[in-house]
């Protein structure tokens, strides 16, 4: 047996493809792809709505300071951050169909009483139970993902669903417009109706999902028995699942594997920096807006092009990266266009200049998101491993979002947001010097283990490496 053939045994290397079977994947595309997309898009939505509220006039009626409202966004974050590894790690036993239309739903009813809240402090409670539903979301929509896609093909998924996230901010600024103007009808505000009808709708389609959202390629009632068995053995030969049940199962010394890994911590110091920016913009964008001189409504209506450029762009990025198999260069250039952004706000005393330096610092920050996290679920194997790794990735990217939260408006003052300001353009640049150094430190990784092929066989190597073995090759 050759290596070629040897590495193809163990999955690494993928096989060619059967042109009439490998059509599948635009069903599961049809099937798959738009339950997680809206799932996705409402998480974001009923996170970041806060700010959208926050302009027609909830900090005032509930008469929060500054402090308080970042304390309001931080309590999300914390739950947030203490549910993500563990509901990762069990994602697969309990079901992914079950685990998470029921953390969708419940969401949904938390986010609908927040527009009944009368104090301060019923709004804490609303954010605290809030952040404690949502928190294993994306890590899990991005491992249930990896059950379903080879490796070159996830992160056009992974931005299909995440690029919600940037349509939802333009979404979130078109509902706000129209909602607002309900300000009185039930005797009720107008800030309350956007928790009330986006929490309504979340719970709706939080349990249509149970019945739409599949459990896993092998009891997919949408494949017949060959297009599963296609899926599973693609998936094995890409090195996305492990070669059978036994090697994916869950192990405690798998999770300490990971956190042994440098490439898993570049890339999460990244989602830290990422993570910062992408929720600065999301929850302050209206407010950044009002800072420059637009109302309260013409704020929500303006914040719409800046997010709905980054959909776009995404969509675009996202197709090239799957097809070059360019991952940290897609961080980079994401890191690029944020640095372009921040700088022009920094750096322009012109209100128009500063609302153009958005379309450049959204696009890039939500651009960043899903290279990293396909980056992230490539490059890390068996299934445990991957899990954790995904899990760490999060972990950091919410840890951004609780500085975000003080960043803006406590600890830098608007309408400038100075010191905010800077320490985006900084952060923008530490994102690209940690891609790089990762892609050099996983090219490195790479050579080695061809020298090692060379001297070796995969029958010599010791199982259960998952992407430490001299057959499994990193993703760049």
């Amino acid at each position: 047996m050759t290596d070629k053939e040897k590495a193809l045994s163990i999955g690494f290397i993928e096989a060619p493809l059967n042109p009439k079977l490998d059509k599948i994947w635009k069903k599961v595309d049809i099937v798959v792809l738009p339950v997680v997309a809206m799932f996705y898009l409402l998480s974001f939505l009923d996170r970041t709505n806060l700010g959208n509220a926050r302009v027609a006039g909830l900090q005032t009626d509930l008469k929060m300071n500054n402090y308080e409202y970042s304390v309001a966004l931080t309590v999300t974050y914390v739950p947030y951050i203490v549910a993500e590894l563990p509901s990762n790690l069990v994602l697969k036993a309990v079901g992914p169909n079950l685990l998470l239309p029921t953390m969708l739903t419940l969401w949904g009813v938390i986010t609908t009483l927040q527009g009944v809240v009368k104090t301060y402090h019923g709004l804490l409670a609303c954010r605290f139970f809030l952040g404690l539903c949502e928190g294993g979301v994306f890590p899990g929509l991005v491992l249930y993902l990896s059950f379903w896609y080879p490796r070159r093909q996830l992160q056009s998924r992974i931005s299909a669903f995440f690029s919600t996230a940037s349509l939802s901010g333009a979404f979130s600024g078109l509902l706000a417009y129209g909602i607002i103007h309900m300000d009185g009808v039930g005797n009720r505000p107008g800030w309350a109706w956007i928790f009330i009808l986006e929490g309504l709708f979340t719970v709706l389609f939080g349990l249509s999902s149970f019945f739409t959202l599949p459990h896993s390629p092998p009891r997919a009632r949408f494949l017949n028995e060959e297009e599963k068995e296609y899926v599973v053995a693609r998936l094995r030969e890409t090195g996305a699942t492990g070669l059978d049940d036994e090697a994916d199962k869950f192990s405690w010394r798998e999770i300490w594997q990971t956190l042994t890994l440098p490439h898993v911590w570049m890339i999460a110091v990244a989602f830290f920096f990422d993570g910062t920016l992408i929720y600065a913009l999301g929850y302050f964008t209206p407010s950044i807006l009002s800072g420059l001189g637009y109302t309260t409504v013409d704020a929500q209506l303006y914040s719409v092009p800046p997010f709905a450029t980054a959909f776009v762009v995404s969509i675009i990025v996202s197709y090239l990266s799957d097809r070059y198999g360019a991952r940290g260069i897609v961080t980079i250039f994401s890191g690029v266009l944020a640095t372009i952004g921040f700088a022009m706000f920094y750096a322009s005393q012109s209100p128009h200049v500063k609302y153009g330096s958005l379309f450049m610092s959204i696009t890039g920050a939500y651009n960043g998101a899903p290279a990293l996290s396909t980056w992230n679920a490539n490059n890390t194997a068996p299934y445990t491993r991957r899990a954790t790794a995904i899990a760490i990735g999060f972990i950091m990217t919410n840890s951004g979002g609780i500085l975000a939260t003080w960043l803006l408006g406590t600890l830098s003052p608007a309408p400038l947001y100075t010191k905010a300001t800077l320490t985006l353009l900084i952060f923008s640049i530490l994102m690209i010097a940690f891609s790089v150094m990762n892609i050099l430190y996983l090219s490195s990784q790479n050579k080695k283990k061809a020298m090692i092929r060379t001297k070796m066989s995969r029958e010599d190597e010791d199982p259960g490496l998952g992407d430490r073995s001299a057959w499994f090759l990193y993703s760049l």
